[in-house]
């Protein structure tokens, strides 16, 4: 209570409003103030020096050698956590190692039939023997290596993942580390050997210690004759070069000896000082301060423990009696400095007081009532902390009633349970003089036991031979199961090598193969020719054909390949008779591509970022970035397509969602039960005609179709404007097959047609399709200027083409792989996706439509130009990299512009059509007319 009341005295005056009083005594007042501070922080930095160290360290036997060095011999084991390495000394007072195992990829083991605490470290560089006193010992080493290691690849792996946020980051703090209940999975953990390891195990002589010439190491001569020229008498400090133990020691004393001046000090405690050899001068006298007091205060309490040690020994103490005679002045030196803390505590409290009350004095009326009335404030808090502690004490009262009448129902209990078991006493005593009553009468029974033991003494000798084989069997099978884990290992990195060669050269292969059958296309498109050549180059193009079907097997890349992907859409669309040639180019293509992509683990690259993009979100707290834009560009991967698409949906769709409820989608199939929309017979006529090249659409009496025909059905209760129009069966289709769900391909559809697209993009009049057209042409013409020129030439129009691209996103036009990619991006960036793609379509054939000089051939071309794309990535490189600039508002700007001519046209297409109508009515009253004149004559 006392030291609570201090800080709550202590925080109250510090948020007191303070004048300035006298300059000597402000002056005088903050000097005491910050020596009080400066002996504040070296005292809590005594109190935090730790008095016990922790270090893996102890005597252990080392095997090795050769030829006539071969042997046992006797090393100081120290484990240095920083570096992860094992070191080993001659003994423990030795400065240099004789060498060190780095543990960081190091394996142990211990075989049953060796010697008692026998384990081997096996290193990459080397496999080392070591022997502990007694198996305790060997399992304690054996898991706090374990241990070791695995709070070394802990830490690495905390600094390889960024886990580090702290701008200065000291070496010596230690990452988060697995708890006890995870490293001790399979062992339960041995208690530490007490003397046999640690820093104490240093000043009790070394097991089993060899004689000095034998256990000295030749192979590190240098070293020995080093450690022997720096032998130290000091206590043993782990791995510490010797110039810092004597450094530090030196302090130790030249403190004891200032403090040996003190006329507080006591008698019996200088002479322990002086007996401890520290024979250095006194400091000059210097003007004592209270800091100073201290500091010396506390370092001769810190070399009174070690100084009664040494004197101890000379008097022949027991070293059980030192261990005491320490642990009793620890106690007191911490008691010490709890007391130094409190003091300081009081001290400080009272000079803010004393402030207080100075700036009080010289402070004017209006504030010194402020400072009465902070103080009647502080009171009344005061008054309401010691009403919650009266109740909280009146509260711990009643539980201790409660526990003490617990406690006594429990002493009944014991009682009970005391008569019960007297009770069974009893009965057993009387059953006991039973069994001995009838083993007198039966004076045969001991032979039926003597008969029964020899059976159980031959069955435990035949099951332990039994379990001896079954131990020597195990041993066996765990070595054949590690000769056999190491050639698989080696068995399946020759197979990957393997397979990489082939997979490149099966590329290479394929490559060759498009090449020379673009050749063959070229010849046989070439006119002019001999009939020979070109006999012979027919026939070059049938055996190729026919080699193909037989060998269609073959045609397998990094996944095999089938007729359809994971989709249902076909690979090779069903070449014409004059375009196998085409087709084939198109699969080996493929072929290639996919070869190389797989080997070069493009799409694992892909994988991984999206994982470490994902890692502890779930795809509802997605949220907008450059990384995710970048990262759906070059595709979204299949197991996380459709989250990522519903992701997209959702932000579109939301505030339609909440208008209508989110029960909308049930809403409009039971409104479609019960009333016939206008636009049925149309759906019924274009669900036939939806995505013909994908098996899941190939029956009517599909799932898929059933899901597809209320879809349409639904939207077109939703929106009236539009109800329904040719492509959106082609965009629900994709949907659905993507998203998997009705309801969500449904919005899928709201998304696109009422969000995404613009206004009018799917009405009656196509106006926003329209429009596109001619933003198109106007970015083509800047773009690519070259071949715009060359369709005004010939007098090619591009919405011959380009309109269907617009108005379905690409379906049926771009392959699989290709098209999801465009819709990937398309779903969250909008409608200038379709322009980026357009335009690389036309960079990608660009050279080989500017070699067609007639315009059947130029729209012949155009009309195959998407199947003749297989590349995706260069197809993407180009609409995102060297399209750019591309921005949203200079595509908004020219929309506008362009619908308010088509606004124009289309007002003077109808004056136009209105006039005709009117003159058109006007020539048939006439002509009405005449006939009944001529009727009349």
């Amino acid at each position: 209570m006392m030291t609570n009341e201090l800080e709550v005295g202590k925080s109250s005056q510090m948020e007191m409003f303070t004048l300035p009083a006298n300059a000597a005594a402000q002056k005088k007042s903050d000097d005491v103030h910050e020596e009080k501070e400066d002996l504040a922080s070296y005292l809590e930095s005594l109190s935090e020096v730790p008095l016990q160290s922790t270090r893996l360290c102890g005597y252990l036997n080392k095997l090795g050698g050769k030829g006539p060095l071969k042997g046992c011999k006797t090393r100081w084991f120290v484990f240095d956590p920083r570096k992860c390495h094992l070191y080993y000394f001659r003994n423990a007072q030795d400065y240099n190692p004789l060498g060190s195992m780095d543990l960081s990829n190091a394996a142990f083991n211990y075989c049953l039939e060796a010697e008692e605490g026998t384990f081997e470290i096996k290193t990459p560089e080397k496999d080392y023997t070591l022997k502990a006193k007694n198996k305790e010992v060997m399992m304690y080493w054996l898991q706090q290596l374990q241990q070791k290691r695995w709070e070394h690849d802990d830490k690495l792996n905390h600094l390889f993942e960024g886990d580090v946020t702290t701008s200065d980051p000291q070496p010596d703090t230690p990452p988060i580390l697995k708890t006890e209940e995870e490293t001790n999975e399979f062992l339960d953990p041995v208690k530490t050997p007490t003397g046999l390891v640690g820093e104490e195990a240093a000043s009790l002589p070394a097991p089993l210690q060899p004689s000095t010439l034998s256990n000295i190491s030749l192979k590190h001569l240098g070293t020995e004759i080093q450690n022997f020229g720096s032998k130290t008498v000091f206590q043993f400090h782990g791995n510490k070069p010797l110039r810092e133990n004597r450094t530090s020691y030196e302090e130790m004393n030249q403190a004891a000896s200032e403090m040996s001046g003190s006329p507080s000090l006591p008698k019996g405690e200088d002479t322990s000082v002086k007996e401890c050899h520290l024979d250095v001068q006194k400091p000059p006298s210097q003007k004592s301060s209270t800091g100073s007091n201290l500091r010396n205060f506390a370092n001769f309490l810190n070399t009174v423990p070690m100084c009664q040690e040494r004197f101890a020994v000379k008097d022949g103490t027991s070293p059980a009696e030192l261990n005491k005679d320490v642990l009793r002045l620890t106690r007191e030196l911490n008691a010490q400095r709890e007391l130094v803390k409190l003091l300081h505590r009081a001290l400080e409290a009272a000079q803010q007081e004393k402030r207080a009350c100075g700036s009080f004095i010289t402070a004017d009326d209006s504030t010194r009532l402020e400072l009465v009335r902070h103080k009647v404030r502080q009171i009344r808090e005061l008054e309401n902390r010691v009403c919650s502690l009266e109740k909280e004490r009146h509260e711990m009262e009643q539980n201790l009633k409660l526990q003490q009448t617990h406690v006594d129902e429990l002493k009944q209990h014991a009682q009970l349970l005391m008569v019960k078991n007297h009770a069974k006493q009893e009965v057993i005593l009387k059953l006991t003089e039973q069994m001995v009553a009838k083993e007198t009468e039966k004076p045969e029974f001991d032979e039926v036991i003597a008969t029964t033991l020899d059976e159980l003494r031959t069955k435990i000798s035949h099951m332990q031979d039994v379990q001896e084989a079954y131990n020597t069997q195990n041993k066996f099978l765990n070595s054949e199961i590690y000769q056999i884990t190491k050639l698989w290992q080696n068995t399946r990195d020759h197979e990957k090598a393997l397979s990489m060669k082939c997979a490149y050269l099966e590329a290479r292969y394929c490559q060759i193969e498009s090449k020379y059958l673009v050749m063959l296309h070229k010849l046989q498109n070439i006119s002019g020719q001999d009939e020979t050549c070109q006999e012979i180059v027919k026939q070059f193009i049938a055996e190729q054909l026919k080699w193909e079907i037989k060998d269609e097997s073959n045609l397998a890349v990094g996944r095999i390949c089938s007729e359809h992907d994971e989709y249902g859409f076909k690979l090779v669309s069903s070449p014409m008779q004059d375009q196998n040639i085409l087709a084939k180019i198109q699969a080996l293509e493929r072929k290639s591509n996919d070869l190389i992509l797989g080997q070069e683990g493009q799409e694992k690259n892909i994988q991984l970022r999206w994982e470490n993009h994902l890692s502890g979100k779930t795809f509802g707290e997605l949220m907008p970035s450059p990384e995710l834009k970048n990262l759906i560009r070059n595709g979204i991967p299949k197991e996380h397509r459709r989250h990522v698409w519903r992701w997209c949906i959702n932000r579109r769709v939301r505030h339609i969602r909440e208008r209508y409820g989110s029960n909308r989608y049930q809403e409009l199939l039971k409104l479609c039960k019960n009333k016939q929309q206008a636009a049925s017979k149309q759906i019924e006529l274009d669900l036939p005609r939806t995505l013909t090249n994908n098996t899941h659409f190939s029956s009517p009496s599909s799932k898929m179709v059933q899901m597809l025909r209320r879809m349409l059905l639904a939207y077109s209760w939703q929106n009236p404007d539009i109800g329904y129009c040719q492509g959106l069966n082609r965009l629900a289709g994709i949907a659905l097959l993507v998203l998997q769900e009705e309801e969500d391909a449904f919005w899928c559809l709201v998304a696109i047609a009422d969000c995404i697209m613009p206004e009018d993009y799917y009405s009656k009049t196509l106006t926003g399709s329209q429009v596109d057209q001619r933003v198109f042409k106007d970015i083509l013409s800047e773009k690519m200027p070259r071949l715009v020129s060359h369709f005004d030439q010939y007098n090619v129009d591009l919405s011959y083409v380009t309109f269907n691209w617009f108005l379905v996103v690409f379906v049926d036009s771009l392959l699989s792989d290709i098209l999801l990619r465009v819709w990937d991006a398309f779903l969250y960036e909008g409608t200038k996706v379709i322009f980026r793609y357009a335009l690389a379509i036309f960079r990608y054939n660009e050279e080989e439509i500017l070699k067609l000089h007639d315009t059947l051939a130029i729209y012949d071309h155009l009309q195959c130009l998407t199947k003749n794309i297989s590349e995706g990535k260069n197809l993407m490189n180009i609409a995102f990299v060297e399209m750019n600039p591309f921005p949203m508002r200079l595509l908004q700007n020219r929309r506008t512009v362009h619908l308010e001519k088509l606004k124009t046209e289309l007002r003077e297409l109808e004056k136009i059509r209105v006039e005709y109508v009117k003159d058109r009515d006007e020539h048939k009253e006439l002509i009405a007319v005449l006939s009944e004149d001529e009727e009349e004559t």
